[in-house]
């Protein structure tokens, strides 16, 4: 059973940074590509960033230049730095899992980040 935890969302100002974290409870946390999804209420799910058990990054055009994806398969966890945040960055963030060899995917609950003055 394959759980995500997300931390790390919040209330943040124009021009601010968070930081988002994910740990897995996942045997061999390099058979996973990970990734981060967001979704604002009556839109479709987006991807945001997703990084490879290569580290291979790949970044939605809203996200490249200020948001920052990274992993750490020691520890298990996943993490997107977020900076020079936007209002339209407001959204359900959410931590994806892909499973390298069935292409299953696994979801974290989601944390809510608004941007705010």
């Amino acid at each position: 059973q394959v759980q995500l935890v997300e931390s790390g969302g919040g209330l943040v100002q124009p021009g601010g940074s968070l930081r988002l974290s994910c740990a897995a409870s996942v045997t061999i946390f390099s058979q996973y590509t990970m990734a981060w999804y967001r979704q604002v209420p009556g839109q479709q799910r987006e991807l945001v960033a997703s990084i490879t058990n290569t580290a291979i990054t790949n970044y939605a055009d809203s996200a490249k230049g200020r948001f920052t994806i990274s992993r750490d398969n020691a520890k298990k966890t996943a993490s997107l730095q977020m900076n020079s945040l936007k209002p339209e960055d407001t959204a359900v963030y959410y931590c994806n899992a892909k499973f390298i060899f069935t292409r299953r995917d696994y979801w974290g609950q989601g944390t809510q980040v608004t941007v705010s003055s």
